[in-house]
């Protein structure tokens, strides 16, 4: 695990620039690149089938590794739909997932099984949450058991072209697009700029327009119990912060930014499974993220977690607003590549 956590921030921090390991590994993104670009050809000339579903797709994703706040975006999009009277609902992989299929998430339902962002999505939410390998086999189960679903938004996706979609949503943090480069020497999926319909970014990233996105921590903490308290009456604990996430420093950074006086915190592989309580935790007092919170409350239901909670500027609400009020006036509206 430490080795795997080492390997990953030296890589995280090669990203940044164009140093002597990102060009030492320039040569492979040229063949991930010729890869990627294959694929999305044989989409648009149609070697690659794309399937559609009978109501607007809004795809919420990302051109780099690593979290960005996708998840956050996608649960104030269903906040805003059902703001509007939309009837929502979700689609998504489950990374890190253990079961096979097309499920249905529920308040019930085991991480293991669907993922952590799924199982978060849908308690926070409670709008119906699919997931599935095939994005386009989740979206039209949803459909089946939810038929007065008017939206669905896709978590997460942007390079997942077997379903089509209607409107694109690109989230940046304040990393933009690193270095530039594409995987495995920059942390970029698939060359930037590309077309999306909105982007939204957190700062000024260089070489990214679009809208800000700020993100902030919730005021208050709950326990898997139930119980809440201000975050304000955490300052003088001595709290251990866990995060199990793309960037943990990020999260930490914000609890300290609270005036959270942190007695020690742990880095954890994104989607940790918390099937064992790491020996760093025990006997500590626990404070974590929302997602973290779905898999180590089985464990330690004594755990606080802190929810993220995003502000967008009104003029992306328009922009979408307008956007999809297109789709939503023709039964398919135009599709995006």
């Amino acid at each position: 695990m430490a080795l795997t956590m080492a390997l990953a921030l030296a890589l995280q921090r090669a990203w940044l620039r164009r140093g002597p390991l990102a060009c030492a590994l320039w040569p492979v993104s040229l063949v991930f690149g010729a890869l990627a670009g294959m694929r999305r050809c044989a989409y648009r000339i149609g070697l690659l089938r794309r399937g559609a579903v009978s109501v607007p797709v809004v795809v919420v994703g990302n051109v780099v590794v690593g979290g960005a706040g996708k998840t956050p975006v996608v649960m104030a999009l269903v906040e805003h739909l059902r703001s509007r009277g939309l009837v929502a609902g979700v689609v998504s992989r489950g990374h890190g997932r253990s079961a096979t299929g097309c499920l249905e998430v529920r308040a019930a339902s085991s991480a293991v099984d669907v993922g952590d962002e799924p199982l978060l999505i849908e308690r926070a939410t409670r709008v119906p949450v699919f997931v599935a390998a095939s994005r386009l086999e989740a979206a039209r189960a949803l459909l089946a058991a939810y038929p007065a679903t008017q939206v669905i938004v896709s978590d997460d996706g942007l390079q997942h072209y077997g379903l089509q979609r209607d409107l694109e949503i690109c989230v940046f943090d304040e990393r933009g697009i690193g270095n530039g480069w594409l995987l495995p020497a920059g942390p970029l999926r698939e060359p930037w700029p590309r077309h999306a319909d909105l982007v939204l970014r957190s700062g000024a990233p260089a070489g990214v327009v679009g809208f800000e996105l700020r993100r902030r921590l919730a005021n208050q903490a709950l326990r898997g119990d139930g119980v809440r308290i201000e975050l304000a009456a955490l300052r003088d604990r001595p709290l251990t912060a866990v995060a199990g996430i793309a960037r943990p420093e990020a999260f930490f950074a914000m609890l300290r930014e609270q005036g959270l006086q942190l007695a020690g915190t742990v880095e954890l592989a994104d989607h940790h499974a918390f099937d064992a309580m790491p020996r760093a935790l025990e006997g500590r007092e626990l404070i974590c993220t929302e997602k973290d919170a779905v898999k180590l409350w089985p464990l330690r239901p004594d755990a606080w977690a802190v929810p993220l909670r995003v502000e967008v500027e009104p003029d992306f609400w328009a922009a979408f607003d307008r956007l999809l009020d297109a789709k939503l006036s023709s039964r398919h509206g135009s599709q995006t590549t």
